[in-house]
């Protein structure tokens, strides 16, 4: 199809879908309770409906009074269940497929529900959304003249009791229309390999020829992928191989730790990054803005949000709000209800609101991955943060970390251990880890208070990981590829004491 065809058909979608989009910009909370109210009457004669009675609530308030929030143990046993067959258990469209995830790094698997629903009023709609933002922020784009590179899970899907399971992306692959796949590379088929390493190099052998347009993608698998690429075609810059890429679309962890290698190998000034916040349980938000790292929140997609305050997350009085309750700044745990069945369930991500007209958030880590052994409070943004200030200062390169307590003994204080992968290391470590300690102080106070004088907190202890360690653990743990990711922060030794162990 011609290219002008193309875009005159993206923009009437833009302006239909724009309409649409100002509305929940306009009106966010009146949208949002409309929404739950919808879902409400839509489950209420499931089993869940029944049990809470969603025939008579008629407001948030007594939606929040009734149904509890919950975790994923608490409804492995009903999903358990409709991973059998059974049907209008959680939601009353029959659930045909299942997203199977680990979170971060969990050893037990998780088994996401996954409505046709959700499917293509909040996956494939976003999808829409986020090509319809940048071509409006991009009017010379040239996007439809070749082919997005996606970079998906590692997993087949596998059929069990009528039911399908396996990674998200690849779900959502076999589920397009079949006039997709000539607009992106690789082929399905290559997508779908189960093996990472055959895969990875299925993919250079598939792309390097194609007129690649655009990048989508987690950023840490994208630039093994991408550094794959320019070893085989022997070049130092993408745009050599790819003349016409203009964009990465990202998302899936944060971007602050890679953004400066991307830069080496894609050096035009005026390629852009969009980045996007997706997960299993659904789509959330999305770059609206070029040069931007704000995203704005989705309110349309059949989901409901709620927020908890982390500083009162997992307490006795721990206190749950409505969109329209949240404040700037402040770190939120995120509760989500969805039209695939999920009620008042916990995501395990955080988040703070960046602005309130419209609602736009930066995502600032996971519930269960952060250092607060000792009242510190450090969560993955201020890691990342400080780490990637460090490395400009220094010049480093970093390919991935992860950090644990050491735990007091005696009148040993306490303090936190570092294992860093580096593509470049600093010339100097100590040097290094000095100004890491002072940019981490610069970047959280309860840090800064504990640090203060050595009273609680000595300084941190840093160890330089052999090359591979990382990828060699995930290898061995069977967690290469797609949404599998390193541990960055955690309150527990388990992670960081079998890494050690392997880079002895």
């Amino acid at each position: 199809m011609p290219i002008p065809i193309v875009n005159s058909i993206a923009s009437w979608f833009l302006k239909k879908r724009f309409h649409q989009i100002e509305l929940f910009l306009k009106y966010p909370n009146e949208v949002q309770n409309e929404l739950l109210l919808n879902l409400l009457d839509i489950a209420k004669n499931t089993e869940i409906g029944k049990q809470y009675d969603f025939a008579s609530i008629k407001n948030y308030k007594t939606f929040a009074e009734r149904v509890p929030i919950r975790c994923y143990d608490d409804l492995q046993g009903t999903i358990e269940r409709a991973r059998q067959g059974e049907t209008n258990i959680f939601w009353p469209s029959p659930i045909k497929w299942f997203a199977k995830s680990s979170g971060t790094t969990g050893a037990k698997s998780k088994f996401i529900p996954v409505s046709q629903e959700s499917l293509e009023n909040c996956h494939y709609a976003a999808g829409k959304d986020l090509l319809c933002m940048y071509l409006s922020n991009n009017e010379d784009s040239q996007l439809f003249t070749g082919k997005s590179l996606r970079l998906g899970g590692s997993q087949e899907l596998y059929k069990e009791n009528g039911t399908i399971f396996g990674d998200l992306s690849a779900i959502l692959i076999d589920n397009m229309p079949f006039w997709a796949e000539y607009s992106s590379t690789p082929s399905n088929k290559v997508s779908l390999m189960s093996n990472w390493e055959h895969k990875m190099q299925a993919i250079v052998n598939e792309t390097i020829n194609e007129n690649v347009t655009s990048l989508a993608g987690v950023p840490s698998w994208m630039l093994v992928l991408l550094n794959n690429v320019l070893e085989s075609t022997d070049q130092t810059s993408l745009h050599d191989i790819w003349p016409n890429l203009e964009v990465y679309f990202h998302g899936g962890v944060s971007f602050s730790p890679y953004v400066d290698q991307y830069k080496k190998i894609l050096p035009k000034k005026e390629f852009r990054y969009y980045e996007i916040y997706n997960a299993s349980e659904g789509f959330f938000a999305i770059q609206d803005q070029n040069n931007s790292n704000e995203l704005l929140l989705m309110l349309d997609y059949g989901i409901f949000y709620e927020f908890i305050p982390m500083d009162s997350y997992g307490t006795a009085t721990e206190q749950v709000i409505p969109l329209n309750d949240v404040k700037l700044n402040v770190n939120y745990a995120i509760i989500i209800t969805t039209n695939a069945g999920l009620w008042r369930y916990k995501i395990g991500d955080t988040l703070r609101f960046t602005s309130l007209n419209p609602y736009r958030i930066k995502i600032s880590g996971r519930t269960k991955h952060h250092l607060n052994a000792f009242g510190e409070e450090l969560i993955i943004e201020n890691a990342e943060e400080a780490l990637k200030n460090v490395c400009k200062r220094t010049n480093a390169e970093i390919v991935d970390f992860t950090a644990a307590p050491i735990f007091m003994e005696g009148r040993e204080k306490g303090g936190h251990e570092w294992l860093i992968e580096f593509k470049t290391p600093p010339e100097n470590i100590n040097y290094f880890n000095e100004l890491f300690d002072n940019a981490l102080k610069g970047l959280n106070s309860d840090y800064e208070a504990k640090r203060y004088n050595n009273m609680t907190l000595n300084k941190p202890k840093i160890h330089i990981a052999r090359n591979n360690l990382f990828y060699d653990w995930l290898k061995r743990n069977n967690r290469l590829g797609g949404q599998h990711k390193i541990p960055r922060l955690s309150n527990s030794r388990e992670y960081l004491d079998e890494l050690l162990h392997m880079n002895l």
